[in-house]
């Protein structure tokens, strides 16, 4: 078992770092804003409160070994930007499920590539990943391209898979290799 509570990546202009109870308030500014929420599998946050308990779960997840979550975080003023993840970690079969969310203002500046770019290199390097998958709404197109602009294929489509606020909505399903992953990194 892994504690991935003090895990760091760096790029060019981002910090990746565990959350911690002081990124309460910033996570929260990001969570409690419907659009940012809008294609997630749950509804914006209600309160601070729900960042506080976030935090404290996601803390006890890495520990244990049971996921990686990095807040993303600007490196010239620490601002926080969002966060990205690797879970549902299944070791024998050296597969992940990859998710990001991103402050609205933060969006179409190229950070997913950037951070969930770090991320998937640790996955497949550090952790020995050979699979990650993604499953993202149809309709967040902007997601789309990112996963596409990171190597990811769409694999498969689930109609009407998830219910959110009463919402009900399909899933794409995406999948990356780390051969193909190593491909695509040798020709950059």
């Amino acid at each position: 078992m892994t504690d991935f509570s003090h895990l760091e990546l760096s790029t060019p202009r981002l910090r990746l770092r565990a959350p911690r109870a002081a990124d309460a308030g910033a996570m929260y500014a990001i969570y409690k804003d419907p659009a940012v929420c809008r294609y997630l599998p749950w509804g914006a946050w209600p309160s601070i409160d729900e960042a506080h308990a976030r935090i404290e779960r996601y803390r006890k997840a890495m520990i244990a070994g049971e996921m990686v979550r990095l807040l993303i975080v600007r490196t010239d003023d620490e601002a926080v930007l969002g966060d990205c993840t690797l879970f549902h970690l299944d070791a024998p079969c050296r597969r992940a499920e990859v998710g990001y969310s991103l402050a609205a203002a933060a969006w179409g500046k190229g950070i997913v590539q950037e951070a969930v770019g770090a991320l998937l290199q640790f996955g497949f390097t550090a952790m020995d990943l050979n699979r990650v998958e993604a499953d993202i709404d149809p309709r967040n197109s902007a997601s789309a391209r990112s996963l596409e602009r990171l190597g990811f294929v769409r694999e498969g489509f689930l109609r009407e898979r998830w219910i959110v606020e009463g919402e009900v909505s399909d899933s794409a399903l995406y999948g990356l290799l780390r051969r193909d992953w190593a491909k695509q990194l040798a020709k950059s």
